[in-house]
C-alpha cells in the first residue's frame, strides 16, 4: 500500500488523515489491554473478599483477563490488515 496523506474510512466514507487513523488505532488498543484488566483485578479482589480466599481469584482472573486481551487485540490486528 503506497502511503498517502489521507486515508479514506470504508465505514463512514469520510476521510482521515494518517495521524488521525494512528491515534484511533492506539485508542482503540488501550482499552483491550486496559478494561479488561483492571476489571478483572477488581472482581478478583472482590471475589477474595467475599470467599476469604485472597488472592487466589485476584491471580486467576487478572491471568484471564490476560488472555482475553490477547485476544482482543488479536481480533484487532486481523480486521485492521482486512481494511488495508
Amino acid at each position: 500500500m503506497i502511503w498517502s496523506p489521507k486515508m479514506k474510512s470504508k465505514t463512514t466514507g469520510s476521510q482521515h488523515t494518517a495521524a488521525t487513523m494512528l491515534f484511533m488505532t492506539i485508542l482503540d488498543t488501550t482499552w483491550r489491554i486496559f478494561v479488561p484488566m483492571i476489571g478483572g483485578t477488581f472482581v478478583g479482589i472482590g471475589l477474595d473478599h467475599l470467599f476469604n480466599m485472597a488472592p487466589t481469584w485476584t491471580i486467576v482472573l487478572i491471568c484471564v483477563s490476560l488472555v482475553v486481551s490477547l485476544v482482543l487485540i488479536i481480533q484487532q490486528f486481523k480486521n485492521l490488515r482486512k481494511t488495508q
